[in-house]
């Protein structure tokens, strides 16, 4: 006992020391397993390409390329049915372990996730890489947790590093990883997940720039920075984006439950739908599937006209919608950047016909939309900012880059729309029969004079029952605020301060109003 007694001594001193190095082997196990799923990946897109490219010559391969996607379609239904934890993009499911609502088998997680997620991508869903690269970063961790036999609270440490390694390896962000890790995984910026966090992304983002380069994802040009005197188009542009980003939200959570509502479609029923609209896009309009790498590149470059922005735009919202909302293994994170930067792109263009803009600035425009719907949709700004610039090495941009996301955070919460991985987590928890607590609206304040001979005359606090959801914030008397204690004895004269949520606040006002009357009061008649 005294020897296991001294060991846990010993470790807690040197905590900061053991986490960096334990931070450090998972980034370099959590690199290598992300950087084999992001090349398998990139395969996939080029076999679809050509495949399609086939398929539009010979009608037969057509026929046998909408075969193979409802095998596909089978397969990842088998998965997701095997391994339920798998579905959607993974990073609900990774901030629900860290909340202690959700349990996830790292040993089924990994295999069920990389080959579902392959298919997925290879089918042409319109999906990302990222959501499921944070989601095998995170079991990547806590396989290490488990074969080092830590400790829950250490496991934690070790799954945000895992999903920070994950996003530095998916995107060579590895500064977009710690932040997206703290900022919303973790929700806990201490110096030492700080410090073991940037380690584990550091590492992975090295090993993965070995490999593919250390390039940034996008290489469009971007001119030079807004001048001032078109600032106002930056906030117009947050407006329309943080509206957007709510109805993003909105729309994605609808089209998710009328999935689940469908009593008559199952795992693999649900996910034959996008996989088959997946076919037919192949050959009418294949700039939808996929993630949507080339249809940024195509919208900063300024040569696509208004209507063909706006059609893709719409296309490409639809499918993304259909795609994701059919729990079909992928994320959301780079749809939703290729469908900021089509808004972007229509903006500019319109600005520059019809508004006076100089048509030099529609790469910017692009660029801030990236940055301006993630952050509607996510409600994660820094993150947000600091992506954008790593992904497009630009860091020139970084004044107009916090205006477009503040007005569009801005919005967005104005709107009450809620961030979509907080949506997709509850909407989980629910379908798995788990309590989810609701919103409530605003805290509303109301204060209650104690009257002589009422029920509450002269009793303590801890002898009242009180009404549900009702907290007692003050007690005043003769001028003085007391802080109410559970002995504390209410007097005639005294003032009650209570909060309650807004929906609670009538039951707590017509309870109160009575308890604090006379008891036996007499109106005149």
């Amino acid at each position: 006992m005294k020897k296991d007694t001294t060991h846990i001594i010993r470790r807690a001193e040197h905590f900061k020391t053991i986490l960096t190095a334990e931070g450090f082997l998972v980034g370099i196990i959590a690199g290598l397993v992300v950087l084999l799923y992001r090349v398998l990946l990139e395969y996939a897109g080029k076999a679809m390409t050509e495949v399609l490219q086939y398929a539009r010559e010979y009608p037969a391969a057509a026929a046998a390329w909408l075969f193979l996607l409802v095998v596909m379609a089978c397969i990842v239904g088998k998965l997701v049915k095997w391994e339920p934890m798998i579905s959607g993009s993974g990073i609900p499911q990774v901030e629900g372990e860290m909340m202690g609502k959700l349990e996830q088998v790292w040993w089924r997680v990994l295999p069920a996730k990389f080959l579902g997620g392959f298919l997925s991508l290879l089918a042409g869903l319109s999906l990302g890489r990222e959501g499921p690269s944070i989601q095998i970063g995170a079991m990547t961790g806590k396989a290490v947790s488990k074969a080092l036999d830590r400790g829950k609270t250490e496991e934690k440490y070790l799954l945000t590093c895992g999903a920070s390694a994950g996003l530095a390896a998916a995107f060579h962000a590895p500064l977009a990883g710690v932040m997206f890790s703290l900022e919303e995984i973790h929700k806990n910026f201490s110096v030492s997940v700080l410090v073991s966090v940037m380690t584990a992304s550091i590492t992975a983002d090295y090993i993965s720039g070995q490999l593919l380069g250390f390039q940034s994802v996008f290489q469009f040009d971007i001119g030079l920075e807004i001048e001032p005197r078109y600032y106002w188009h930056i906030v117009i542009l947050g407006v329309i984006l943080g509206l957007l980003g709510a109805f993003y939200n909105k729309m994605t959570m609808w089209v998710q439950g009328l999935y689940y509502k469908a009593k008559r479609l199952n795992e693999t029923t649900r996910l034959l739908i996008p996989f088959l609209l997946a076919g037919v896009l192949g050959l009418a309009a294949p700039q939808v599937l996929g993630s949507g790498h080339d249809l940024i590149e195509t919208a900063a470059g300024g040569e696509m006209v208004l209507g063909t922005l706006l059609g893709l735009l719409a296309l490409k919202f639809v499918f993304s919608l259909i795609s994701f909302g059919s729990g079909a293994p992928g994320g959301i994170f780079f749809p939703l950047l290729v469908l900021g930067a089509l808004i972007g792109g229509s903006y500019g263009t319109f600005a520059a016909q019809y508004m006076g803009l100089d048509p030099s600035y529609i790469s910017n425009f692009v660029l801030l939309a990236m940055a301006g719907y993630f952050t509607a949709i996510v409600r994660a700004p820094i993150t947000g900012i600091i992506l954008i610039f790593e992904m497009t090495g630009q860091v020139s941009q970084m004044l107009s880059m916090s205006l477009i996301s503040i007005t569009a955070y801005l919005v967005a919460s104005w709107v009450r729309s809620e961030p979509i991985y907080e949506s997709l987590l509850n909407s989980l928890l629910k379908r798995r029969g788990q309590k989810v607590t609701e919103k409530t609206g605003e805290k509303i304040l109301q204060e209650f004079v104690v009257c002589h001979n009422s029920p509450i005359h002269n009793k303590m606090i801890q002898q009242i029952e009180w009404p549900r959801n009702c907290l007692i914030v003050a007690v005043r008397r003769n001028g003085a605020e007391l802080i109410p204690r559970g002995r504390t004895i209410l007097m005639a004269g005294d003032i009650i301060v209570t909060m309650a949520d807004e929906l609670d606040a009538p039951a707590v006002y017509d309870y109160l109003e009575k308890a604090c009357t006379e008891k036996n009061n007499k109106t005149d008649q």
